[in-house]
Parts: structure tokens; sequence; C-alpha cells
């Protein structure tokens, strides 16, 4: 299907962060994996790793990217690349939502916990 219609994309919630599925292959993709995540002000941030790249740009609010140690600031239109196999963690530095899309291949998985997992919005 050429056209994924808003109204049949799927949110998922984990942890107080929305996660809105824009394209995985349960709606016809086969290589990439593409959803829109909104951080609320004032929610933890959740540590994972990831088994391949994903990438993370900023739309609204203000982020600091958490990456293998190293916290760095992002803002609306700046890009992060999380390699894979690397300590990650998102947080919302402002006092509105951050909003990020995130590209993600089709096959990778997350890891939570030391567990890989498929998690539903990439699936």
């Amino acid at each position: 299907m050429p056209v994924i219609s808003a109204s049949d994309m799927r949110t998922y919630e984990l942890h107080g962060v929305t996660f809105t599925s824009l394209t995985s292959p349960s709606s016809g993709s086969t290589d990439i994996s593409v959803w829109q995540t909104e951080i609320p002000p004032g929610t933890p941030t959740a540590p994972h790793q990831l088994t391949r790249q994903e990438v993370l740009v900023v739309l609204a609010g203000q982020a600091v990217a958490h990456i293998d140690g190293t916290a760095t600031e992002a803002g609306p239109g700046d890009v992060v690349l999380v390699p894979p196999d690397t300590d990650f963690a998102l947080e919302n530095a402002g006092d509105g939502p951050l909003r990020v899309i995130a590209c993600f291949p089709v096959g990778g998985k997350g890891v939570l916990d030391g567990e890989a997992v498929t998690l539903p919005w990439m699936n």
C-alpha cells in the first residue's frame, strides 16, 4: 500500500511515552520502520540499546541524548544518530512535549534489561 492513512496508524504507550507507528512490516514496509515518539516533560528516561543504528529527527521540544555516557542536546531540526550495541536514552529537557521521528531497519531489535525484543511499533 503506497499511502498509509493516519487513521490506520496504531499508537502504543510504554513508561509514559507515546509511540505512533507510521510504517512497519505490518503496514507494508519491508526495509524501514518509522514511528513518532512523544515524551512528556518530566518523564524518566528508559536506558536501552539497539541491535541496529537508529536515526532520530527532533520535531519539537528540547532533547538530551545520552549515548554511551555522553549527554548531547538536540532541538527541532537536529538529527540524533544512535549507534548499535550502545547504551542510549532520550530525555525531554524542555517544558513541553518532546516529539521525534524514529527510523529503524526492519529486523532490528531493542535491548531492554539485557533482552532483545521487537517492540510493537517496530512490527
